[in-house]
């Protein structure tokens, strides 16, 4: 529907028309197009959380703005006391671990790169969001409490 709409097979009345609402989500998977009312809800439940919760792996509290890393090449946007937030870490994402004041991750266990890194560097660290790249966004201010594995949305 949507390489429909782009090609202008139709119009974006057209396509408003046919359904109550539909959720478009570009990820570095490709994009997916759901129609479904359900799904809509779990997007905007997802998206507006106030807190991540996730797994501890290295404990302490940490405030400042998130930025997020999702490949080595974003490292750049990390300033000294930022949160970096990033799917999971890799060896390359050193030099911007190093400016974070703390590291939140979707995935990754207590032997993952991000985990390993946050216990040399002591910098707070909570593993294992799973949705922490997609409720978060560049500039928001919030604070990682990973004493308790939380983190809490102070300001979008």
């Amino acid at each position: 529907e949507m390489t429909n709409l782009i090609e202008g097979k139709y119009s974006q009345e057209e396509m408003g028309r046919e359904r109550e609402s539909f959720v478009l989500e570009i990820t570095g998977k490709g994009v997916n197009l759901s129609t479904k009312k359900r799904k809509l809800e779990e997007f905007r439940s997802e998206t507006m959380q106030k807190e991540i919760k996730g797994t501890t792996a290295q404990s302490g509290k940490a405030t400042g703005r998130a930025k997020i890393v999702l490949s080595a090449s974003d490292g750049y946007k990390v300033e000294i006391g930022d949160i970096l937030v990033a799917k999971m870490s890799t060896p390359d994402f050193l030099p911007a671990m190093k400016k974070a004041a703390a590291f939140v991750t979707d995935i990754g266990g207590i032997t993952s790169h991000a985990a390993i890194v946050s216990r040399e560097l002591k910098k707070p660290c909570i593993i294992g969001t799973k949705i922490a790249t997609k409720v978060l966004k560049d500039g928001d201010l919030v604070e990682v409490d990973a004493d308790k594995g939380v983190v809490k949305i102070l300001k979008k």
